[in-house]
């Protein structure tokens, strides 16, 4: 009778745990229920996993795909990708709420441009998924991708008045600063992933400073510096310490707004009677490798793209050549990505690059270094850019044409590679006459010239004596417009670096160990 009774209990005991084997339904999960709460299913182990009543975990016939399910709450993201990359923009949108009356005035600027609008938003359907790719692998808002359309209408070659550039309108310091290389060959201010990895480098080192968002976003157009002594000011005085309440520069109060605005129209288009071009959620680009110097516009030609098309996407090049050593990776449109590579392997017509970099040996006239690279003057002035009345000064990298047995250029040239000019001596034939006891020697101390010149246009020896009042031929400099303008601006430039450099209602240009990134348009 015993042994029964032990065997029924132990029989109902088995029962009991069958029972037990059982999951939580899914649809818990996935309507946004929270999942630490008592009986919900945990992540930590399987402990949590069984609960009486409901069916087995392991379903009857083949596994069926879980359906995409609508997030109802912050806790669960959706399981479908967005099609439309406005929509995944917006779904990324993490800073907090500007609410200022600026805003209103803002949007009310953008959506009674909607020619504006539709060009800048069109213009930036090449460049935004590879920066909110970036964004979201940073862990960044997504409202940051909306940045360039504050800071340059998405324009790579947009330049300021203050001489910023490319897209996120980096000044030459700051540049400089985040390893943009700027050289006679190219200027990775404009080129769109440095220029991307370096803004978005910035960012965060400012967030990292400031722990806000809208205080690091005016950090990256007045300052760190400016900012920070703004907040220094405001605490010492018992005021707030936040954006709103900073006293600032004009365009730094607007700075924000203005992508505030930008924000509201996207996230809501409709509202502001706009319509945003569709910009698929996929690349527009893919990068692609180059292994020898390659002349620009055969790059285009084998893509089957554009010259113009090409430079939108790669706008950092100054020159027609892509110097491999320097650049060994260029942005092609998707679709043409593998033309490319497929048209390169078959080309055998020609060298890839007509162009190479010489380094002058000494300081010459265009017209000797025309000569001496086998080119006109003419093309040479337009292919390195050099105005009239200049000089090539010793060691300065040009561009001229490449023989067919040439080697590639070298890594070193390729990245610090730069061309210094000086105002070209304009001399005028002036006569002087002879003191008593003069000799060519001294007359040639008296105006600073090479008594060897002087004996030559005269037709003397270098130590001849000369007559008290004998006439003397020589060639004096002259300043000319080019050179007294050059004299100008250069005077100017020290008078200005002897002060603070300061823009922008009282920025300096140069703040706290790190180049300021102010700049304006």
């Amino acid at each position: 009778m015993k042994s029964k009774l032990l065997y029924g209990a132990c029989l109902a005991g088995l029962l009991l745990l069958a029972g037990c084997a059982t999951t939580e339904p899914q649809e818990h999960i996935a309507s946004g229920g929270d999942p630490s709460a008592p009986g919900a299913a945990s992540a930590r182990g399987p402990q949590n996993l069984l609960r009486p009543g409901h069916a087995s975990a392991i379903p009857d016939g083949p596994l069926k795909p879980i359906a995409a399910a609508r997030a109802v709450s912050g806790e669960v993201a959706s399981l479908s990708a967005p099609a439309d990359l406005w929509e995944r923009i917006r779904r990324g949108f993490a800073m907090p709420e500007l609410h200022h009356p600026l805003v209103q005035d803002r949007e009310q600027w953008y959506a009674t441009r909607p020619d504006y609008m539709q060009r800048m938003t069109e213009r930036s359907g090449k460049y935004l998924f590879h920066i909110v790719e970036e964004l979201e692998r940073r862990g960044m808002p997504t409202e940051l991708a909306l940045l360039p359309y504050i800071e340059s209408a998405f324009n790579p070659q947009a330049i300021s008045s203050a001489k910023a550039v490319g897209m996120w309108q980096f000044m030459p310091a700051t540049g400089s600063y985040f390893d943009l290389k700027q050289n006679a060959f190219r200027d990775d201010r404009r080129d769109v992933l440095a220029s991307t990895r370096a803004a978005l480098d910035y960012l965060q080192k400012l967030y990292g400073m400031f722990g806000d968002w809208h205080l690091a976003l005016a950090a990256y157009n007045w300052g760190e510096g400016s900012v920070g002594r703004a907040i220094a000011r405001n605490q010492k005085l018992g005021l707030g310490s936040g954006y709103a309440d900073l006293s600032m520069p004009a365009e730094t109060r607007m700075y924000v707004p203005k992508l505030q605005a930008v924000k509201n129209i996207v996230a809501n288009p409709e509202a502001f009677a706009t319509e945003l071009p569709p910009i698929g959620n996929h690349p527009y680009f893919q990068t692609v490798d180059i292994t020898h110097d390659i002349d620009v516009a055969l790059v285009a030609t084998l893509a089957g793209v554009r010259e113009e098309d090409f430079r939108a996407l790669n706008p950092s090049f100054k020159r027609p050549v892509i110097l491999a050593a320097g650049t060994p990776q260029i942005l092609l449109p998707w679709d043409n990505a593998k033309v490319f590579q497929r048209n390169l392997q078959a080309h055998s017509d020609g060298q890839y690059a007509s162009w190479t970099v010489w380094s002058v040996p000494a300081t010459m006239s265009v017209a000797e270094a025309a000569q001496r690279a086998g080119m006109s003057e003419r093309d040479l002035r337009s292919v390195n850019d050099i105005p009239q009345r200049m000089l090539i000064k010793a060691g300065s990298a040009l561009m001229v044409p490449r023989l067919a047995s040439g080697q590639d250029v070298s890594l070193h040239l390729a990245d610090n590679g730069q061309i210094a000019l000086t105002p070209e001596i304009v001399t005028r034939r002036t006569t002087v006459r002879a003191g008593k006891g003069e000799t060519v020697a001294g007359i040639a101390r008296r105006y600073a010239l090479s008594a060897a010149n002087v004996a030559n246009w005269n037709g003397m020896r270098a130590n001849a004596a000369l007559k008290a009042g004998q006439s003397v031929v020589l060639y004096l400099p002259v300043r000319s417009a080019q050179a007294g303008s050059a004299s100008r601006t250069s005077t100017g430039k020290r008078k200005a670096a002897a002060a603070p450099a300061r823009r922008g209602g009282g920025a300096p240009a140069q703040r706290g160990g790190t180049p300021a990134k102010v700049k304006r348009r």
